[in-house]
């Protein structure tokens, strides 16, 4: 005990705080060497703080970094967070790896805890933010309904009227005044009126003369930018400012409340319809369909209530983030890319001008049906084509529930947060080839036909238990407004700005698209 006490004493005499500073140094440096060389080419984690250095040191570019730092790891990786932030999973763009957790082992990979505790202020407990039996309900009740022959003919002809009687008018006054605008906030303001139209059977209006700020959309994309916050910053610190309703949190439950009360709005008043007409047989919005099953189930006296106000409140908010953003967002960066490739716009009008030929009547000369959209089968593979270097969603996430080794031999800990970059998967050699780098639709079609790949490989739309129940509508959607705008403008994009990624949970560009309209000579 002398001895110690003595030791101690000695260090405190002769010990200096440049020393400590050397040590600390020392430490830094030799743990830093450690990790990289067991990180076998992935991204190296610092003491203490995990990967945050590295996420704050590629912040303006992440999605590209994120694509180099797979690809060095030969496709997947650990990572960790800052300590007791209890942040720790891998990252992976290993197709096998991804059909691994989506399909032959799904029920071990749900959304998980940490992603639905951090969307369920916005989304709650709705078919985005929920797991197991709950999630497989909502997914039964929404794709048999989206698939009935009267909603898709709803869709159709709702979408039709809109661009028919909104979107081109809108466009042809911006390009008669040639004025600088912003494709993607248009493409937004279109995509929002018309999944509301469609699922809801309410039209709100963002597409109107002088182009009004509707409070609910910009609430909308408020809330999904801040929850977004909750993923970068540890529990530790959003909780304690959600509880004190400060910062960005405060910004948050504000933009969330909004949200909420159009969503309670709509519900209400399509309630109060149904119990002034009796049913709502007449109307064949999503909502109204759902309600109507509610009622019809309701007449059965040994079960009880079908579906709640807060459902219906979950379904409403749930649908528009899956069909405003993502489909504006894909649009938005096909007209860019294909401004970019004369040759692949000048293919895209070819096929629309040898269907244009094929109608018959001058009243349906720009009305096109169901099936000529079908036939646009270079339209759609350059849309595939475009959605695999710019998807809509660039990353998912799941979190295991116990513990498992992948298809590559990577040991996944049970609570581990497993994310894969559907934006690094179409950006990989080994997945697409030499060629991956080329926006290449001729990549998608075979004998005059389109071809689907793995699944697993192209993720855009998710895949396995979770494939997009919303695909075909999300197509039909893209191809009308897509045909409708280039057979009537050429999209010149301005000249000078900087067209990058945001980092959102949805690929917007970060500073839109300024773009003029110059008509065609057709």
């Amino acid at each position: 005990m002398n001895v110690l006490i003595s030791a101690v004493v000695w260090v405190y005499t002769h010990l200096r705080l440049s020393d400590v500073a050397l040590a600390l140094v020392g430490l830094f440096l030799l743990s830093c060497l450690r990790e990289k060389l067991v990180s076998k080419g992935g991204p190296v984690m610092w003491p203490v703080l995990g990967i945050i250095p590295m996420l704050a040191l590629n912040k303006h570019d992440l999605f590209t970094w994120c694509t180099r730092s797979v690809v060095r790891a030969g496709g997947t990786f650990h990572y960790r967070g800052i300590w007791f932030g209890g942040a720790y999973g891998i990252m992976t763009a290993d197709p096998a790896n991804v059909e691994h957790i989506l399909k032959t082992n799904f029920k071990n990979y749900p959304k998980g805890a940490f992603y639905r505790e951090r969307f369920r202020d916005l989304l709650e407990d709705g078919i985005f933010n929920a797991d197991d039996e709950l999630w497989k309900e909502e997914r039964r009740v929404a794709k048999t309904e989206m698939h009935s022959s009267r909603f898709l003919e709803h869709t159709f002809t709702t979408m039709r009227d809109l661009v028919d009687q909104k979107l081109v008018p809108l466009m042809e006054n911006l390009s008669t005044s040639k004025r600088v605008f912003d494709l993607q906030d248009l493409l937004l303001r279109f995509t929002f009126d018309n999944i509301c139209i469609s699922a809801f059977g309410v039209y709100p209006g963002s597409l109107e003369t002088g182009l009004p700020e509707i409070p609910f959309a910009k609430a909308f994309e408020d809330a999904t930018e801040y929850t977004l916050a909750r993923f970068l910053i540890p529990p530790f610190v959003w909780k304690p400012m959600r509880f004190l309703g400060i910062g960005y949190e405060r910004k948050l439950n504000n933009a969330v409340r909004i949200v909420h009360a159009f969503a309670n709005k709509t519900v209400r008043e399509r309630r109060n319809k149904m119990r002034k007409l009796g049913n709502l047989n007449d109307y064949a919005d999503l909502l109204s369909r759902l309600m109507q099953r509610e009622y019809e189930k309701e007449e059965d006296t040994t079960r009880g209530n079908y579906f709640s106000d807060k459902y219906f409140r979950e379904f409403c908010t749930s649908f528009i983030i899956a069909g405003r953003d993502t489909t504006s967002v894909a649009l938005v960066w096909f007209f860019w890319l294909v401004q970019k490739h004369p040759e692949v716009e000048k293919r895209i009008l070819r096929e629309i001008r040898e269907i244009k030929r094929k109608l018959t009547t001058q009243e349906t000369e720009d009305q096109f049906e169901a099936e000529d959209f079908r036939e646009m089968v270079y339209l759609q593979a350059a849309l595939t084509e475009s959605l695999r270097l710019y998807p809509s969603v660039p990353m998912e996430m799941k979190q295991a529930l116990e513990d498992d080794v992948l298809p590559d031999g990577t040991r996944v800990k049970k609570g581990a947060r497993i994310h894969y970059s559907v934006y690094s998967m179409g950006r990989i050699e080994s997945i697409w080839g030499k060629d991956w780098e080329e926006f290449k639709p001729e990549r998608w079609i075979k004998e005059g036909r389109i071809v689907s790949e793995d699944q697993f490989k192209y993720v855009v739309f998710n895949g396995g238990p979770r494939l997009c129940v919303g695909k075909k509508f999300a197509y039909t959607q893209m191809k009308m407004v897509a045909a409708a705008i280039l057979m009537r403008y050429s999209v010149k994009v301005v000249q000078g700005q900087e067209i990058v990624p945001k980092l959102t949970t949805t690929l917007y560009m970060k500073n839109g698209m300024n773009v003029m309209l110059q008509p065609r000579d057709w």
